[in-house]
């Protein structure tokens, strides 16, 4: 812990205003920037304090917050045997800046992170989706995004290919109220009416006795 205190004061100092807060917590030291000033953050991380290598780059969101998402990059420093997370946050409808010019490696990270989240890197030579398919519609690493998705892939026997088509659900499937039939919901699941013909089993608390 002491080291990465001092790793810490070493890092927000070289970057000024650019550092917005730091934390450690479970033994990872985290570094909070602006997204406006992410490629001089990259720039002097990497030259100024030799964390030379890319490991990641990924997104979070946090769907109840001003600034919706974090971009998050994961830095390794073999001269320090060290590592550190650094994170920026981008509103919805924001881009940030491309790192590439300053880690190449960059380049697929920040495709996926804007296919799964929709935060787009500015100055990136090819913004498109990289694990999708074609035509695929919302971001799925969205806290918002529906486990069905929005549309579905299915093969048509006129057309003799594959298309698209919206995804349609019945009532009943969208209808939860996280009950169990033994916690008084107004209806049981196949096989419950079994518990209730249990002996000493009471009628609305199947399988219970008195």
């Amino acid at each position: 812990m002491a080291d990465l205190a001092s790793l810490s004061e070493s890092i927000t100092s070289a970057l000024g205003a650019a550092a917005t807060g730091a934390a450690i917590a479970r033994g990872e030291l985290t570094i909070d920037v602006k997204a406006a000033d992410i490629l001089s953050v990259m720039a002097q991380l990497r030259d100024g304090l030799e964390f030379k290598i890319l490991v990641d780059l990924c997104g979070n969101d946090w769907p109840q917050r001003a600034k919706r998402f974090d971009v998050v990059y994961h830095l390794l420093s073999l001269t320090r045997n060290t590592r550190v997370r650094v994170k920026a946050q981008v509103g919805e409808g924001e881009s940030i800046p491309s790192i590439i010019s300053v880690y190449p490696a960059a380049g697929w990270f920040e495709r996926e992170t804007f296919d799964m989240y929709g935060v787009p890197f500015e100055g990136h030579p090819d913004m498109r989706r990289i694990l999708t398919d074609y035509g695929f519609s919302g971001y799925p690493l969205r806290k918002d995004f529906p486990l069905t998705g929005y549309v579905e892939l299915r093969y048509d026997d006129e057309l003799k290919r594959v298309v698209y088509q919206p995804v349609q659900l019945v009532q009943e499937f969208r209808d939860f109220d996280f009950m169990s039939p033994w916690e008084g919901a107004p209806h049981i699941l196949p096989g419950d009416e079994k518990a209730a013909m249990a002996p000493g089993a009471t009628s609305g608390d199947p399988g219970k006795k008195p």
